[in-house]
């Protein structure tokens, strides 16, 4: 198994009023092992409509690995490794957005409602060393789906 070079990896999607909180739970759930526990935080939109804030961390290798080999399921895995000087900031975060309504289903997209924020890990702390390490662990998860 690979190693995986990740600090954690944070999952989140926002439940607006319109939707069913199970089913954006399942949503991202699609992402998750089973044992990783959702967190919840109720706000309030602009209008005084309720949102809920879902959201997971995942610091666990095995965890991380999880997450890793669903987002290898991505048709356009091979494009995101092209992409990602764009995808990581200066602070060696890597950024995905990813389809809510597909993930529901169980399909794996870049879209919008889900957030993935992964910490890489980098030594140095730059944002050239954290690319390379992401796209070495991508490129590896894609070779083994």
């Amino acid at each position: 198994m690979p190693s995986v070079p990740f600090h954690y990896v944070d999952l989140r999607a926002f439940c607006y009023a319109t939707e069913d909180e199970k089913r954006v739970e399942g949503a991202l759930r699609t992402f998750l092992p089973e044992e990783v526990e959702i967190e919840r935080a109720t706000s309030e939109g602009h209008h005084g409509d309720r949102i809920v804030v879902l959201s997971a961390r995942v610091e666990r290798a095995d965890e991380m690995r999880h997450v890793l080999d669903r987002l290898s399921d991505l048709d356009t895995a091979r494009e995101l490794a092209d992409e990602l000087d764009e995808r990581v900031d200066d602070n060696c975060s890597l950024f995905l957005r990813l389809d809510k309504q597909a993930a529901f289903g169980g399909d794996v997209r870049l879209g919008d409602g889900l957030t993935v924020r992964a910490k890489v890990e980098a030594y140095p702390a730059t944002k050239e060393k954290a690319v390379e390490n992401a796209r070495e662990a991508l490129e590896t998860f894609i070779a083994e789906a």
